[in-house]
Order: C-alpha cells, then sequence, then structure tokens
C-alpha cells in the first residue's frame, strides 16, 4: 500500500500553461506580427519608395575623392557593438555597398574593429561585395584589423590611423560612445569626407557638428534597404512606420479621453 499526503495531492494538481498577468505583452507581441505579415503582404503588390538620403548619396563622391587624391577609405563599424546589435547589422550592409565602390574604382579600403567577430563578418562583406562587383582580386587593397578592445585604446589607434594615412573619406557607421567625437575630429583635421550614422541621440550632436553628412536615428536602419532594394528590409521599415503612428494615435485617443471623461480633471480645466 502507498500513502498518499495532501502536499502530494496538490503539487500533482495540472499548472496553468498560460500565464495571465502578461496579457499585454502576448496582444503587443501579436500586433507587431500582423504589421510585420502586412507590410510583407503589402510590398509583395507594391513598390516601396524610400525618401532620398544625402549621406547615401554622398558616398560615390567620397569613395571617388579619395581616389582621386591617391588615399585610402576608412570606414569604422562603431566601438561597443556586438554583431547581435541592429547597429552593427546595418553597418555591415553599408559597407558591403562602400566596399562596392571601392573595388570598382580600384581604391584601399581599411576597416580597424574593436571586436574580433566584427572584424571576421566585415571581412567577409567585404570579400563577398569584391567578387559581386567582379573585382575579387581588388580584396589584397583592403585591410581588416583587430585593435583592441579598449574604449580609448581603440579611439587613440584610430586617430593615430588617421594621421598616417590621411584618408580621402572616413565612414563612422554604427554604435559610438564616448569615442565618437575623437574620431569624427580626427578625420576631420586630416581633411577627410566624413559620412557617420548612429542611433545614439547623446552621439548625434556630435556627429551633426563635426561630420560632413549623418544619418540621424532611424535613417540607419533605413538605409540598408534604400541601398538593397530588399523587399524584406523595405517591409520591416514600413512595420516600424506603421507602429509609430499606432502609438501615437493611441496616445493621442488617451489624452483625449483622459480629458473628456476624467472628472476631476474636466472639473479643474472649467475653472
Amino acid at each position: 500500500m502507498v500513502a498518499h499526503s495532501a502536499d502530494d495531492a496538490s503539487s500533482s494538481s495540472p499548472t496553468s500553461w498560460f500565464h495571465g498577468e502578461r496579457t499585454v505583452e502576448l496582444i503587443a507581441i501579436g500586433i507587431v506580427v500582423l504589421a510585420i505579415a502586412g507590410a510583407q503582404w503589402w510590398s509583395k503588390r507594391r513598390r516601396l519608395r524610400f525618401r532620398r538620403l544625402a549621406p547615401m548619396e554622398a558616398i560615390d563622391d567620397a569613395v571617388g575623392r579619395a581616389t582621386e587624391t591617391g588615399t585610402p577609405v576608412v570606414y569604422i563599424t562603431g566601438w561597443g557593438g556586438d554583431m547581435g546589435r541592429p547597429t552593427t547589422m546595418a553597418s555591415m550592409a553599408i559597407l558591403s555597398h562602400v566596399a562596392t565602390y571601392t573595388a570598382e574604382y580600384n581604391s584601399r579600403l581599411l576597416v580597424p574593429s574593436h571586436d574580433p567577430i566584427v572584424a571576421s563578418v566585415a571581412e567577409d562583406t567585404i570579400h563577398q561585395a569584391a567578387t559581386l562587383a567582379g573585382r575579387p582580386e581588388w580584396i589584397q587593397s583592403s585591410e581588416v584589423t583587430f585593435v583592441t578592445q579598449s574604449q580609448f585604446g581603440y579611439a587613440a589607434a584610430v586617430d593615430g590611423l588617421f594621421a598616417r594615412e590621411r584618408p580621402g573619406a572616413v565612414f563612422l557607421i554604427g554604435s559610438f560612445e564616448g569615442e565618437a567625437l575623437i574620431l569624427a575630429e580626427g578625420a576631420q583635421q586630416c581633411g577627410a569626407v566624413t559620412i557617420a550614422g548612429s542611433d545614439s541621440t547623446i552621439q548625434l550632436a556630435f556627429f551633426l557638428v563635426a561630420c560632413d553628412y549623418t544619418l540621424i536615428g532611424e535613417e540607419l536602419f533605413a538605409a540598408p534597404g534604400l541601398i538593397s532594394g530588399d523587399p524584406k528590409v523595405s517591409a520591416a521599415v514600413l512595420a516600424q512606420d506603421w507602429l509609430k503612428y499606432a502609438v501615437l494615435a493611441v496616445l493621442l485617443f488617451g489624452a483625449v479621453g483622459l480629458l473628456a471623461f476624467h472628472a476631476d480633471l474636466s472639473a479643474l480645466l472649467s475653472r
């Protein structure tokens, strides 16, 4: 015979598979999934168009200027961001575009990196871009190096590179922190055309005053869709816009509803 206690009975009771307190998160995830699916469906039926971005249109001129002056192009993928960050992934897409131009113009491309994995991905990205451009032999003119994971050690090393190589074009695109202004100033002092982009509102202020062109905020994530024409990327950007409009509408209706139906607030405003 086996005796069962009250605790054993309670422990064997079925547990709930749905956490009721997380219903809001479930609804939010469902809305996001529907928005992305809707944007994908819409992008298959209509060609999505992006507005012109001056920094993207300046890439050709910047690389051309470096080619004419016989100076290299330096591309910085940011500091502190690993390959899991959206800014680093967007930066790699833009690096592919820049590498295509430098391969066609037969210019040198230097990519000093703060992370060995990012450096490896950047090397593969450049190699693929050169192959697609029909210039696989040009890969010998590119240099992807891992420098250091020390923030200001990296900034000092890149500034030293600017002073030695005197690049004609510098791209600062990715995640940046306190070293942003140091790098932007170093690029300006050597006379390079500087094109920057970041999602950091703090570092954007430095880029706007120190660089020639700047991708502001979400322009960084829209730029890969603009240059590649990939409908999946374009649909993701469209879904983000829909969700922003939805959040704005909820905020406006919430504010109006609060003013209209909250008795204490209405009485306070009527005085």
